[in-house]
């Protein structure tokens, strides 16, 4: 059964995603009943569903395809997806998935899905150490995480959640957690991650120049004059830039321009040549070649792209 389009040819573009609102979320589409969900709700459901669309919510969303394959929407990302792939998104990240290879009458179980809010986790380790283990996976979480290797022990682990109740429950989902913080096979679905560092002054210098170069991308920024500002050697500041974003000056920079414009292909109808000189670039077959270097396809590729991430729903 094809999977049809929300947009008709009458209506407007939709440029923005749906918030889901608590009214939404019904047992009749695989949600938990309210009284059996408390910190943690459990979600399974098929495809096509009305589930399935452009949204976002304010809590974590941790994600295992079990059935079909075709494109996964995170925030900027647009990527393939296939069986056991394993995604955490954080809150008011928008998502979505468009499964490109649906069967006749579609899927009965396609989406094993656990949702849970940031404060309590986030409270609660003020007073349990152990629990701050998980903070440092949440923060990474708010850029879109793939775990690799992990879709047979992700799917035992959501069958002990939802089998569990109580304290049975949290504890089969710290397990879960646990798992995820100690993943090092993952890829962040963002272009540009800032690090902890231990030196917070440092940090805060840095978080200035990534400021100032967010803020007024058109403009053209130099590691040598930005290391003077700082009062540091341009290989002292290229060094320790690096350590802090994992990246080169430049190429951070391409990496944040090519994300801003990520935005504007998605949530404008801005020409792409208005696009190219707005984040920074001189000319089109430049901002054309950086951003198929990082993006794998081009700026008018990634527009026609988005546009099936607000399919799914029927």
């Amino acid at each position: 059964m094809p999977v049809r389009s929300l947009r008709s040819a009458s209506t407007p573009r939709q440029f923005r995603p749906e918030l889901e609102n608590e009214y939404a979320r019904s047992p009749e589409l695989g949600y938990e009943p309210p009284d059996e969900a408390g910190f943690l709700r459990c979600l399974s459901h098929g495809f096509p569903t009305p589930l399935a669309r452009w949204h976002y919510h304010d809590e974590y969303e941790l994600h295992l395809i079990t059935a079909t394959s075709g494109k996964v929407f995170v925030g900027d990302w647009i990527g393939p997806f296939q069986p056991g792939q394993l995604v955490l998104t954080g809150p008011r990240l928008p998502h979505n998935w468009v499964s490109m290879d649906l069967p006749d009458g579609g899927v009965a179980l396609r989406d094993l899905v656990i949702q849970f809010p940031h404060e309590p986790l986030a409270r609660a380790s003020d007073t349990i150490p152990e629990l701050a283990e998980v903070l440092p996976l949440l923060e990474r979480a708010r850029h879109g995480i793939e775990f690799f290797g992990l879709s047979d022990a992700a799917e035992a682990h959501w069958h002990r959640v939802k089998g569990a109740r109580g304290l049975r429950r949290f504890t089969a989902f710290c397990e879960f957690m646990a798992d995820l913080a100690a993943c090092t096979d993952y890829r962040l679905l963002s272009s540009v991650k800032l690090q902890s560092d231990d030196d917070a002054i440092q940090l805060d210098q840095i978080d200035a120049v990534v400021s100032r170069i967010t803020d007024h991308l058109s403009e053209q920024h130099s590691a040598a004059a930005l290391a003077a500002e700082l009062g540091m050697s341009e290989s002292r500041f290229s060094r320790f830039f690096r350590r802090a974003t994992g990246n080169t000056f430049t190429d951070f920079v391409n990496r944040v321009r090519i994300s801003r414009a990520c935005q504007l292909l998605m949530d404008t109808d801005q020409q792409i040549t208005h696009i190219c000189y707005e984040v920074g670039y001189n000319n089109v077959a430049n901002f054309n070649r950086r951003f198929l270097e990082i993006r794998g396809m081009t700026p008018s590729e990634f527009r026609r792209q988005s546009l099936t991430r607000f399919r799914g729903a029927h």
